[in-house]
């Protein structure tokens, strides 16, 4: 009897495992995950994707620090990875096992958050500017005036997107300082330009695809990627400024966590989203640039012109990473962010779509 109960015991034992095997849970901004990318690399390597959505870099930080997620990959913005890497909750990444690696375009291989890519893959990369509906407003939308110095046309109607590095680092840069700034000074001139204008905007919500394209809102500072969605669904009605005084450039990047279950499966995974017509499939859905070589092929052709991914030469200079904030810039950044969020009601809710993906 005992050997009969050992016998069951193990095989139980090895069904359990054998149905953990060939799965992987992604961790990732919400529906910024190609379908039709996951249904390719099951059909290709049999392995089942389950992918959870989060709507800030903060929550996505704050859920893994917290332990037992049991996520094994996260992707975290460029100004994040540094943080990620310091506090110990992902794996340096055995480029062994990435056999893709080398299609990593160059000037997206050794960057300043990742020198070397050591700790992180490209995922898609945009930047953080205005988009406006010039059939409301006809004046000049390259410039954050448009969110921090409301012109009467947009009173009510601009929605400004609840993402701190971003909007206070807009909001730094047009007062003439950089992002993190340790400057006491310009960063009391970041606070008042915004506590300022926030009673002219409508909301600080996710929901910018989604709104803009319905007409509920005129404007909002919005990611490229979305804008140009919302474009197309306006038949050209919303376009994309560029801030003159700065704007922030981000990058996503897939990183593998400390404590992932399914290694083999993420190393599958990340060599499989460098193959370039497979980020080229990322790019499809979520409408952002990739940084892989040779993706560019297998782009949609509207993506190849479009001047939301294709930066427009003479803004180009306008456009930065931002620094990973540290010590007194952290701090003063946080303080701003802390006193805006207190100051009027906010329509910013759970469940609404990232503004960094499609609608529908």
């Amino acid at each position: 009897m005992r050997h009969l109960l050992s016998a069951t015991a193990m095989l139980l034992a090895s069904a359990s495992l054998a149905g953990a095997e060939g799965v992987l849970q992604l961790y990732n901004w919400g529906n910024y995950t190609s379908p039709e990318l996951l249904e390719k690399f099951e059909k290709e390597t049999g392995i089942k994707v389950t992918v959870t959505d989060y709507d800030s870099n903060d929550v996505a930080l704050a859920k893994v620090e917290a332990g037992g997620s049991g996520f094994d990959l996260v992707v975290p913005s460029a100004s994040y990875v540094p943080i990620w890497v310091e506090k110990g909750l992902v794996q340096e990444l055995d480029l062994s096992k990435l056999s893709n690696h080398k299609n990593i375009a160059p000037e997206w291989t050794d960057v300043a958050w990742d020198p070397g890519r050591k700790f992180s893959i490209p995922w898609q990369w945009g930047t953080t500017g205005i988009a406006v509906n010039t059939k409301i407003y006809g004046g000049d939308i390259n410039t954050s005036a448009v969110f921090l110095e409301v012109p009467p046309e947009l009173v009510g109607k601009i929605n400004v997107v609840p993402e701190m590095i971003d909007i206070v680092s807009l909001a730094t840069m047009y007062v003439g300082g950089e992002p993190c700034s340790e400057d006491p000074e310009v960063m009391k001139k970041t606070r008042d330009v915004l506590l300022a204008a926030k009673p002219n905007w409508i909301s600080m919500d996710y929901g910018a695809t989604e709104r803009l394209s319905n007409g509920d809102w005129a404007a909002s500072v919005n990611w490229n990627g979305s804008t140009m969605r919302v474009r197309l669904n306006t038949n050209g009605d919303v376009q994309y400024g560029y801030p003159k005084e700065g704007y922030p450039i981000f990058m996503d990047s897939v990183m593998l966590l400390q404590d992932a279950q399914n290694v083999e499966e993420a190393y599958k995974f990340m060599d499989f989203i460098m193959v370039p017509e497979n980020a080229a499939m990322i790019s499809a859905f979520a409408r952002y640039a990739n940084g892989i070589a040779g993706s560019e092929e297998f782009m949609p052709e509207d993506m190849k012109t479009a001047s939301e991914v294709v930066v427009p030469e003479e803004h180009k200079a306008a456009g930065k990473f931002l620094p990973t904030c540290r010590g007194k810039g952290l701090e003063y950044m946080t303080a701003v962010w802390t006193e805006l969020q207190k100051k009027g009601p906010s329509t910013n809710r759970p469940g609404v779509l990232h503004p960094r993906t499609p609608a529908g």
